[in-house]
């Protein structure tokens, strides 16, 4: 089953920065990585899919509902943080959680504590947010993308300011998620090595454009690292752009 059908998907601001013609589709338990430079579209693309920007031409389908046209099914299936978790600083990590849930009103109350044991901020649970380091929010934030169990994840950075143990717990649970739930998930991240350990696909967008995708398998069998693929990648298509111009 297609998890994630995105067609032709435009966001332009100008004429050489936003996302142009982005066309992707992800089965049930992909994990794909979004790979590219600062400005080049990953951020952007992942608000269109998740309705926080309206594009200007394309669509994007979640599960069989459309984003733009019935953006309350599509996000009922979804679980996301964009750029930095934002937490209410004067809340706990339940009391933050319990927020979300308001929205799912058939969610049992033990789910709540669940998440957040899963995603290593249990002894955490009723500590305020204001207290909690970068890294202790991402996880907070990720416990609230899970609570509702979504069957798609949409995570822009998901890693940033994660220590070793928290990139591993991480990095496991998604991997967990994919395979024995069939959760698909879409990441970016600027750490190429966690992309290379955690995805199964990947795409370097460049200029706002979806260059090139290869699963990470065959990149392994035929490159030293996944960091050697994108530079390797990367400096093709600028040297293309630079014979054309």
């Amino acid at each position: 089953m297609i998890a994630i059908d995105i067609q032709n998907l435009t966001k332009r601001y100008s004429p050489i920065r936003g996302v142009f013609n982005l066309s992707l589709t992800l089965d049930e338990g992909e994990i794909f990585g979004l790979l590219g430079a600062n400005g080049a579209g990953k951020t952007t693309a992942m608000k269109m899919l998740c309705g926080l920007v309206r594009p200007d031409s394309g669509q994007a389908s979640i599960c069989g509902h459309n984003i733009q046209e019935d953006p309350a099914a599509a996000l009922r299936k979804m679980g996301c943080i964009l750029e930095t978790a934002e937490l209410y600083p004067y809340l706990s990590a339940w009391g933050n959680l319990e927020q979300v849930a308001r929205f799912y009103p058939e969610l049992p109350p033990e789910r709540l504590q669940e998440v957040l044991e899963l995603v290593g901020m249990g002894r955490y649970a009723q500590e305020k947010a204001r207290s909690f380091s970068l890294g202790m929010k991402q996880r907070v934030g990720l416990a609230m993308a899970l609570v509702h169990k979504p069957r798609v994840l949409v995570l822009d950075e998901p890693m940033n300011g994660l220590d070793v143990e928290g990139m591993v717990l991480v990095r496991s649970l998604l991997q967990r998620l994919a395979t024995e739930e069939r959760v698909t998930i879409l990441l970016s991240s600027h750490l190429i090595h966690d992309v290379e350990l955690t995805c199964t696909r990947v795409g370097i967008i460049q200029q706002g454009e979806l260059r090139h995708t290869a699963t990470t398998a065959d990149i392994k069998r035929e490159h030293p690292s996944l960091e050697s693929y994108y530079l390797k990648e990367v400096s093709h298509i600028d040297q293309s752009e630079s014979r054309i111009l």
